[in-house]
C-alpha cells in the first residue's frame, strides 16, 4: 500500500507497497489502541457485573481478534485482491452481497467510527481551555472534531508515507501511556495501597444473561479494530500486534481495578483521567494528552485502512468511479494517493453490522475449504478457527436481539435492506442521473484523478 506509480506494462497507475513490518505492526496497534481503553473500559464491567468476568472478556476479545485476523490472512492468500471483506464477498458470493457491504461501510459504519473517535479527540483537546466548565460548548467540540477530520483527510491525501509516520509517532505515545498506567498500578500494589479486595471475590455476581455477555463483547471488541489487510505478509504483524495489545489491555484494566473504587469506575467518563488524578499528581495531565494522541492516531488509522475498500469498490462500479490522485508536476503522478476515496469517507463520517459482515466473510473461507479444496494455500489456519469465528459471529448477532430486543436493531436491518433497491437501480440497471455524472466529473477534475487498471492491487 502507499503511493502509486506507472504500471511497467503501460496499463495505468498502480499502488506501491511502502509498509514494512514495523509500520504494519504500528498501523495495526494504532488502529486497535483507540480511545476506548482510556475512556470507557467500564462498559465491559457494567455488563459482566464482576471484575474477573470482565477481564476474561478482554482476554477473549483479544483471542477473537487474533483468530479473525489469521482467517483474513488465509483469505487474502486465496483471494489476492484489495478491499478486505468487500473483495472476498465479491469473489465468492457475487456482486449484490459485496455491494451491501460497501453500502453500509461507506454510509454508516466507517463514518460513524470516524465521527465518534473525532468527537472524543475534540473533548480532550478542548478540555484545558475550559477548566471550570462542567460542559463544553457543543459548537466548539463539533468544530474541533470537524477540523480533526479535515486535517487527517489532507494528510492521507498528501502522502501515505506521512500517514504511516504519523501513525508510528502516535502509537509510540499511546503504548508509552499504557505502560505508565501499568507501571503506576504496580507501584500502588507494591506500596500496599489500592483496592485489593476487589480481587478476593473476582467472579461474584457474574451475569448469566446471554444478551449482556454479547453486549460486553461489543464493548471490548470496539477496542480491537484490527487491520484486515488481505496480504499474507502481514501475518507476522498480526502475531506481534494483537497479543501485545491484548496483554496491555489486561494489565491496564488490572491497574484501573486496583487504583479506582467500584463507584469511581462506574461513574467515570474517562477512566485513564480518573486514574491519573489518583496516581500521577502534578503529572496527571499526561493521561488527557494520551487520550488526545490516541484518538488522533486511531482516526488516522481508520482513514488509512478504509480508503482502499472504497477504491476497490469504485473500480467495480459499486461506487463513483475514481482512480488515484495524480497531482501536478512534470511526471504527473508525484503523490498518487487515494484522495477521492479518503475524501468521500471523511464527508460521510455498530458493532452489530460489523459482526454480520465478519460472519459472512468467515463463511467465505469455509466455502472455499469445501468447494475449492485443491486451491494452492501458502498459508492455512486449522479449520476449527474459522468455525469458532462463525459461531461467535452468530452468537454476537443473535444473542442481544433475543435477550434485549431494541428498535435500533430493526433500523439497522432496514438500512441494510435499503441497499437492495439501490443496487438494482444504480448498479444492475446502471441508471445514471445527469447531475451525479456532472458532480463526479467536477470532483475528478478538482482532485486530479488518474485512471488505474481494473485489477491493480
Amino acid at each position: 500500500m502507499g503511493h502509486s506509480g506507472r504500471d511497467p506494462g503501460g496499463g495505468g497507475l498502480q499502488l506501491r507497497r511502502q509498509i514494512g513490518l514495523w509500520s504494519a505492526v504500528s498501523l495495526m496497534a494504532g488502529c486497535m489502541v483507540g480511545s476506548g481503553i482510556f475512556m470507557l473500559p467500564q462498559g465491559v464491567l457494567v455488563y459482566m457485573c464482576s471484575p474477573g468476568a470482565s477481564l476474561a472478556v478482554w482476554a477473549a476479545c483479544g483471542l477473537l481478534a487474533m483468530m479473525g485476523a489469521l482467517c483474513y490472512a488465509e483469505l487474502g492468500a486465496l483471494v489476492p485482491k484489495s478491499g478486505g471483506e468487500y473483495a472476498y464477498l465479491l469473489h465468492i458470493f457475487g456482486s449484490l452481497p459485496a455491494f451491501l457491504v460497501i453500502y453500509t461501510f461507506v454510509l454508516l459504519v466507517r463514518p460513524a467510527a470516524i465521527a465518534a473517535v473525532s468527537l472524543s479527540f475534540a473533548e480532550y483537546a478542548v478540555a484545558p481551555f475550559y477548566p471550570v466548565c462542567s460542559s463544553m460548548p457543543q459548537t466548539v467540540l463539533k468544530g474541533v472534531a470537524a477540523s480533526c477530520i479535515l486535517l487527517l483527510m489532507l494528510v492521507n491525501c498528501w502522502s501515505s508515507r506521512l500517514t504511516t509516520m504519523l501513525m508510528n509517532v502516535c502509537t509510540v505515545a499511546k503504548v508509552f501511556s499504557l505502560l505508565v498506567i501499568v507501571g503506576g498500578g504496580a507501584v500502588v500494589l507494591g506500596q500496599g495501597r489500592g483496592y485489593t479486595e476487589t480481587f478476593l471475590f473476582a467472579f461474584h455476581n457474574t451475569t448469566q444473561q446471554a444478551g449482556c455477555i454479547g453486549m460486553a463483547f461489543y464493548q471490548g471488541m470496539w477496542s480491537f479494530d484490527e487491520l484486515k489487510n488481505p496480504k499474507q505478509n502481514l501475518v507476522w504483524a498480526v502475531m506481534i500486534a494483537i497479543p501485545l495489545v491484548t496483554s496491555l489491555y489486561l494489565l491496564v484494566n488490572l491497574s484501573y481495578l486496583l487504583v479506582l473504587s467500584s463507584s469511581e469506575i462506574l461513574s467515570s467518563e474517562a477512566m485513564a483521567v480518573s486514574w491519573g488524578n489518583q496516581v500521577l499528581g502534578d503529572w496527571a495531565w499526561l493521561e488527557p494528552s494520551a487520550v488526545v494522541l490516541s484518538t488522533f492516531g486511531s482516526a488516522n488509522g481508520t482513514f488509512f485502512g478504509g480508503s482502499r475498500v472504497c477504491y476497490a469498490a469504485a473500480r467495480e462500479g459499486h461506487m463513483v468511479r475514481g482512480g488515484v490522485w495524480a497531482g501536478q508536476g512534470g511526471e504527473g503522478c508525484r503523490r498518487a494517493t487515494l484522495s477521492p476515496a479518503r475524501a468521500y469517507g471523511s464527508c460521510l463520517p455498530f458493532s452489530f453490522l460489523g459482526w454480520i459482515t465478519y460472519g459472512t466473510t468467515i463463511s467465505c473461507l469455509l466455502y472455499l475449504r469445501i468447494k475449492k479444496k485443491n486451491l494452492p494455500r501458502p498459508y492455512k489456519v486449522p479449520t476449527i478457527i474459522p468455525l469458532i469465528m462463525l459461531l461467535a459471529s452468530l452468537y454476537l448477532v443473535l444473542a442481544p436481539i433475543i435477550d434485549h430486543p431494541q428498535i435500533e436493531f430493526l433500523y439497522i436491518f432496514l438500512f441494510l435492506l435499503s441497499g437492495i433497491p439501490v443496487y438494482f437501480l444504480f448498479v444492475y440497471c446502471q441508471c445514471q442521473l445527469k447531475c451525479l455524472q456532472m458532480a463526479t466529473l467536477h470532483l475528478q477534475l478538482l482532485l486530479e484523478v488518474a485512471p488505474t487498471t481494473k485489477n491493480v492491487d
